[in-house]
């Protein structure tokens, strides 16, 4: 399943890099990728874990860039 997130002011090309790391390793992520850019996080998970993929990802993005808002597309 892909599931699609807009990073809302996010504009640090290094916590992006580390973002799309962190969220690659949660389980049940196949594929992590933030595109700068357009400010978003795109995903491939697996369809069992997609459930609880939003608040981890805030956590992670809230470690790294406390001011990024994430919405789920």
């Amino acid at each position: 399943m892909k599931k699609t997130y807009i990073l809302e002011d996010l504009d640090c090309a290094h916590c992006a890099a580390l973002i799309e790391e962190k969220v690659g390793k949660l389980d049940g992520v196949t594929k992590s990728t933030v595109t700068l850019l357009t400010q978003k996080l795109v995903v491939e998970v697996e369809d069992d874990k997609a459930a609880g993929l939003l608040k981890e990802i805030t956590k992670i993005v809230k470690k790294h860039e406390p001011d990024v808002e994430v919405i789920e597309k």
